[in-house]
């Protein structure tokens, strides 16, 4: 079996993944649920893992417009992520990179809509009560 381990003892070049396994190791053990981890898994969710961020990225190379630049951007992440069905589980952690001015705008919209909604019912129970 090919050697799997990190740092000095893989010889570097030679190494089959490119995360550190220790790392996966603790990310693996902090849930609950997991009380031991057959190095196998170890290894195999660090090769997996690698092989989506390829795909990931190669996708969003592909169709996004940092191809121009020979670059790839985070808005060519997120709109991969945006568009395609295969990756709307990201929509959360990639999510479209916007302004701070716009994001504020927004927020200040949702507020005023949810005040015109509280004060619409306000005006509806109110009438309800004078129909009584």
């Amino acid at each position: 079996m090919a050697s799997r381990g990190s740092g000095a003892a893989a010889g570097g070049e030679n190494r089959l993944v490119s995360l550190p396994l220790s790392r996966i190791r603790v990310i693996m053990k902090s849930s609950p649920e997991v009380s031991s981890i057959n190095p196998d898994a170890i290894f195999l969710t660090a090769k997996a893992t690698e092989l989506f961020v390829q795909y990931l990225a190669t996708n969003s190379y592909k169709h996004g417009q940092g191809k121009e630049h020979k670059a790839l951007t985070y808005t060519d992440l997120s709109q991969t992520v945006e568009n395609s069905e295969t990756f709307q589980f990201l929509a959360d952690i990639v999510p479209k990179k916007i302004l701070a001015s716009k994001y504020l705008k927004m927020l200040e919209k949702e507020k005023e809509g949810k005040e015109t909604k509280e004060e619409e019912e306000e005006e509806e129970e109110s009438e309800a009560e004078e129909a009584t």
